[in-house]
């Protein structure tokens, strides 16, 4: 005897458990970021318009809440405004229940049921409710039309590979306002990722108010930039988060699931606390305790050393202006670690965090080494250096952080010294090493290595890139990264956490520069921490994207389009020769469907497709744009002039470093300059760059634009590795050297003096006759304890024309 169901849901979720899921076919996929565990596509569908209810199911606060971000995000990206009811009839309508017994195992795991019935979304917990309304989200907006929608029936059962979905946003080099992280957080919630980690203090800046020492952001959440007041440069640059902005943080991403994690960094990074209060630092004016609650501290900022030259500061150093590393430690007396404690006792109350972040990065031991209190120290506790004495540094402080039931988190440099506690979290970042070993030693792990998850580095290498570090890391690398280094066994690969990509802002000034460097290489790293790792596919990744850059275009959200941005290829010196091209048209992902057009008009989805290398003669215009199987633009149009001035001018951003040194930046006129554009490309340790073999055939001239830049960057132990180069002027001279740097040299060009010149300034010289192919060393001979000088473009002129 088969027993009637009396609410049909039940039976729906009953024969789903019973009958396997099967893979739902490539074509018929639905556009979800990240993919799901398991997904299988029924016949039929159900239609969601204006008069579909979302019915919570009981007395449930957090589903009601849930069911509101729903309707809201329909409305903003559907139009569709959708009732919320607490109860009513469920036949029509999308259901959201917390089930005990729903079909799924994992805490944050959910089930998604869509019948010609209705749809309904259960879960064991709040959180995967949650989940499952992102989800269904997305099958809501399949496309970009507003209005009613038809989803496939289907069944999806869903939970995430790992535990720490991460995303750490910098606030210390460069500001963000209240508003934008709640923006950036609403888009982690989007992609599934719960983990909020806020690099809060460092050397340029303290960001969090702490309202037992008020001078740790009366003055050591403020920097005066270098050449302030000028060039768009502020007089004073900073800001940091009262404690009510930081709850209201909290309680946003918590309404979204997502834990906020604080990061105070320590012992190093410590400038701009050693700033507020010099006491803490190793420094003329240390170990002399503090008063009451800091109120008879000197209130006056001194002079510091430059900070890149490593020095021990006199007395009260300024906050620090220089991107890198920077000297500056706490000491290690009782009076420092009392307020550490205090800071931590304040930290605790704003963030219910079960994880408190510690630093304990990059934190370089000459101040240390160079203090006889601190040596003292070191000697009473028997540690045998200044790396023990670190580990017994952040093991107090995770003593202190474990008898309030927190748990300690720290960069992998925390295993250097030992004594660090048991249960820390280790954070790798020196690649995968720091992971491996501090699993093998049965500490929990999150993988977070440079360069592969550090979206500060650069998308792509083409010339238009913004600001950033280099080697690329592009979407297909973030894409194709494997959390569990393969070293581990299976017991040790279960400390694995999960994976988290970090955002250094050092050359992102504003939320506009962070949401290009973060989408959409967040959409690769969600289905990283999320999707089975056998799921992953990248093809099938890719052909989801356009669905989902449509949604990010109806919020609003600046992504970046360097995966899909036409290239526009040709001989450069064949065309010099013959007077015509062959044309390659490529993207870096190598997807979507590339047009062009020749007469000067912007291409669109009706232009000619390029489908093979193709002939022009010059002088031409090439434009060129990327689209998907809809028409939707994929990347926005490229352009290439192709004539004979065009192709004897290089951009710098194009031009290689010189051979010895592979580091390499882009960065802004000005360290706080607000634009995306221009960019430069700079070695700091080498300010020497390669022009490509070119025909010199009839030229007679070269022509430059150069910039002048800020020298803000504290090289520690590795300023030892600056090139010096003799001048033979005042300021220097840009030579310039055939074929390469130890050739002879063709023209030597004065620098102008920068008290008078303006920062972007042309240079010109006359070339002899040569013939033939011929690249050219370009080397800046300026003084190293001055400014950076970059290339902007590089210009061969021929005979006929002037330099």
């Amino acid at each position: 005897m088969i027993r009637r169901c009396s609410f049909p849901w039940r039976c729906a979720l009953a024969l789903a458990a019973v009958l396997p899921l099967r893979a739902a076919p490539a074509a018929t996929m639905p556009s979800l970021i990240p993919l799901p565990s398991r997904i299988s596509v029924a016949s039929g569908g159900f239609r969601v318009d204006a008069r579909t209810p979302i019915v919570v199911v009981g007395r449930d606060r957090a589903g009601d809440r849930t069911a509101h971000w729903l309707a809201a995000r329909l409305a903003e990206s559907r139009g569709l405004r959708l009732p919320v009811r607490q109860h009513g009839a469920t036949s029509g309508a999308i259901v959201l229940q917390r089930d005990p017994h729903a079909p799924v195992d994992n805490r944050e795991g959910y089930a998604l049921d869509v019948t010609p019935q209705g749809i309904r979304v259960a879960a064991r917990n709040d959180a995967g409710l949650f989940y499952g309304a992102v989800t269904l989200w997305q099958l809501l907006t399949p496309d970009a039309r507003r209005g009613a929608v038809r989803v496939p029936a289907l069944h999806i059962r869903d939970q995430p590979r790992f535990a720490w979905r991460g995303l750490m946003l910098d606030s210390a080099r460069h500001f963000q306002s209240v508003a934008g992280i709640e923006r950036l957080l609403e888009q982690m919630a989007q992609h599934k990722l719960n983990v909020f980690h806020w690099h809060l203090t460092d050397d340029q800046g303290w960001r969090i108010q702490i309202k037992r020492y008020p001078e740790l952001t009366r003055i050591g959440a403020w920097r005066t930039p270098p050449d302030a007041g000028h060039d768009g440069e502020p007089a004073r640059y900073g800001g940091f988060y009262t404690q009510q902005e930081i709850r209201r943080i909290v309680a946003f991403a918590a309404a979204r699931y997502i834990t906020v994690v604080p990061e105070i960094d320590m012992p190093g990074h410590a400038q701009a606390a050693v700033a507020a209060y010099p006491q803490l630092g190793v420094t003329a004016g240390s170990l002399s305790g503090f008063g009451g609650r800091g109120g008879n501290m000197d209130r006056t900022a001194g002079s510091a050393a430059r900070p890149t030259k490593a020095r021990q500061a006199p007395g009260r150093p300024k906050v620090s202006v220089d991107w890198g590393v920077n000297p500056y430690l706490y000491n290690v007396d009782d009076a420092t670690f009392r307020f550490i404690d205090n800071v931590l006792d304040e930290v605790m109350a704003l963030f219910p965090s079960r994880y408190i972040h510690v630093g304990g990065d990059e934190a370089i031991k000459d101040q240390w080494r160079a203090s006889p209190a601190v040596q003292a120290k070191m000697h009473a506790l028997g540690l045998s250096d200044e790396d023990a004495l670190q580990g017994w540094f952040i093991g107090r402080v995770g003593r202190y952080l474990a008898a309030h039931g927190r748990r300690l988190v720290g960069w992998d440099e925390i295993l250097d010294g030992g004594g660090v506690p048991a249960d820390a979290v280790v954070m790798s970042w020196r690649g995968s090493a720091g992971a491996i070993k501090a699993a093998r030693l049965g500490h929990d792990v999150v993988l977070s290595p440079a360069p592969d998850l550090y979206f500060d580095q650069l998308q792509s290498d083409r010339a238009d890139e913004d600001a950033g570090r280099m080697p690329v890391r592009d979407l297909a690398s973030v894409y194709a990264f494997e959390p569990v280094p393969k070293e581990l066994d299976a017991a040790q690969a279960k400390h694995v956490l999960g994976a988290q990509a970090n955002v250094w802002t050092e050359h992102m000034p504003t939320m506009k520069h962070v949401e290009r460097a973060v989408f959409p290489r967040l959409d690769a790293l969600s289905e990283v921490d999320w999707s089975p790792a056998k799921a992953r596919d990248w093809k099938g990744f890719l052909a989801r994207l356009p669905v989902q850059f449509a949604r990010y275009r109806s919020q609003g959200i600046d992504y970046a389009d360097s995966a899909f941005a036409p290239t526009i290829s040709v001989d450069r010196n064949a065309a010099l020769a013959s007077g015509s091209a062959q044309v390659s048209l490529s993207n870096q992902a190598g997807a979507g469907i590339v047009r062009y057009t020749l007469d000067g008009s912007v291409p669109d989805r009706h232009s000619p497709r390029y489908r093979a290398p193709f002939a022009v003669k010059l002088p031409t215009t090439v434009r060129a744009a990327t689209f998907a199987a809809d028409g939707s633009v994929l990347a926005a149009p490229r352009r290439r002039v192709l004539d004979r001035g065009h192709l004897l001018a290089v951009d710098g951003n194009a031009l290689a470093n010189c051979p010895g040194s592979d580091f390499r930046l882009r960065v802004q006129p000005m360290p706080d300059a607000t634009s995306l554009a221009p960019v430069y490309s700079i070695n700091v340790f080498d300010s020497c760059q390669l022009y490509p073999p070119t025909r010199f055939d009839g030229v007679a001239a070269i022509r430059v634009e150069a910039v002048r830049l800020e020298r803000n960057y504290a090289l520690a132990h590795d300023a030892a590795k600056v090139v010096a180069r003799p001048a033979a002027t005042r300021h220097g001279e840009l030579v310039v050297r055939r074929d390469q740097c130890s050739g002879p040299v063709l023209a030597a060009m004065p620098l102008p003096d920068p008290a008078q010149a303006p920062r972007r300034f042309a240079l010109a010289a006359a070339l002899p006759a040569l013939s033939g192919e011929h690249g050219l060393c370009l080397i800046f001979t300026a003084p190293i304890d001055g400014p950076l000088y970059a290339l902007a473009r590089v210009a061969l002129v021929p005979g006929a024309a002037k330099p």
